[in-house]
């Protein structure tokens, strides 16, 4: 590992301040994932700027919903008694994610920025447009130095999304709650905050595919907001991968389905394991809505959301697996 140097931050408007001070500088919390970057070689920053002790791990009542400081820990967002009454969704996908000894030091806001699982990224024998991308001396175009899955062992990697560039998946679970549950990311940086809704949050590969987000230079994640629903419903979150413990998902559904007599009045379906970011086409929600909560009508969405998919090599499984697993969500939720 290289050597780094460390400043620890008091306040949000520090932290921003010593991670523009210094090139290479990363912010770090429970790093759960910086470290495990920073041990292969993936990750060399020369400054870590630790921010574990900014008061932003608050979870308390917001404008009807709740907003969740990004320092809470995962573990305590999924035991938190309002977490579990009005976001279930959440509760459920955080515990089906990682190890209990990780969600006890993995931050809300470092799981929004958990990178890629990829074998070619975290290998840095081989090439890897996310993690070394190509630049022409001449101008500021991209030029592409590879991607070793494409052509390489993909059967995790990506079938919707992606570009020639990179089929690189996302692999959170709690990003997929939140694509389902319309959160928004509130951020603070030196041109002041803002907030970014999470469908706009996380970036599809493109020819970029080093960001994985549309944060701007030295941005810092300061919490969550998810508003509630009007109108109820239910919420379910179904994980398929090769094991029970501690395996990231080959494909997971985010359901939440409003009925009644029957007939959809609202649906929200996100899909993890597929693409570069959560997967959620607001517009074949809206085509459910008015229809009956049936097989055939869950079928006609779950091949709708899966129409542009594109498989390798080694993963074109993933296209049966995620409409299987969509229908099967969707029937949970509308029991």
């Amino acid at each position: 590992m290289k050597s780094f140097s460390y400043a620890q931050a008091t306040k949000p408007a520090d932290a921003v301040q010593l991670l523009g001070a210094q090139p290479q500088s990363k912010f770090i919390a429970g790093g759960t994932n910086l470290v495990d970057l920073m041990k292969y070689a993936v990750e060399n920053p020369d400054r870590l700027v630790d921010i574990s002790h900014l008061d932003l791990a608050k979870i308390e009542p917001a404008n009807g919903g709740l907003r969740i400081g990004a320092l809470a820990r995962n573990s305590d967002v999924a035991a938190n008694a309002l977490v579990q009454k009005q976001f279930p969704l959440l509760a459920e996908a955080l515990l089906a994610g990682a190890s209990p000894q990780l969600r006890n030091m993995a931050t809300m806001g470092g799981n929004l920025l958990q990178r890629t699982r990829c074998n070619y990224f975290y290998d840095v024998s081989q090439p890897c447009n996310k993690r070394t991308p190509g630049r022409d001396a001449g101008d500021a175009a991209f030029r592409p130095t590879g991607c070793g899955a494409i052509g390489g062992y993909n059967r995790i990697h990506a079938i919707l999304g992606s570009s020639e560039s990179c089929i690189a998946t996302n692999p959170s679970d709690m990003n997929v709650a939140l694509a389902a549950l319309d959160a928004v990311v509130q951020v603070t940086g030196p041109n002041g905050s803002r907030s970014i809704p999470i469908l706009e949050f996380h970036r599809l590969p493109g020819t970029t595919p080093q960001r994985d987000t549309v944060l701007e230079d030295n941005e810092l994640i300061t919490a969550i907001d998810l508003p509630t629903s009007a109108v109820g419903g239910k919420s379910h979150y179904l994980k398929v991968r090769d094991r029970a413990s501690y395996a990231f998902a080959l494909v997971s559904v985010a359901a939440r389905l409003v009925t009644q007599n029957g007939m959809i009045r609202e649906a929200r379906i996100a899909l993890g394991g597929v693409a570069h970011k959560p997967w959620r086409l607001p517009v074949v929600e809206q085509t459910m809505v008015g229809k009956p909560a049936t097989e055939a009508t869950f079928r006609t969405a779950a091949q709708a959301l899966l129409a542009g998919a594109k498989p390798h090599e080694h993963n074109a499984f993933k296209i049966q697996l995620a409409e299987n697993a969509i229908i099967r969500a969707l029937q949970t939720v509308s029991s």
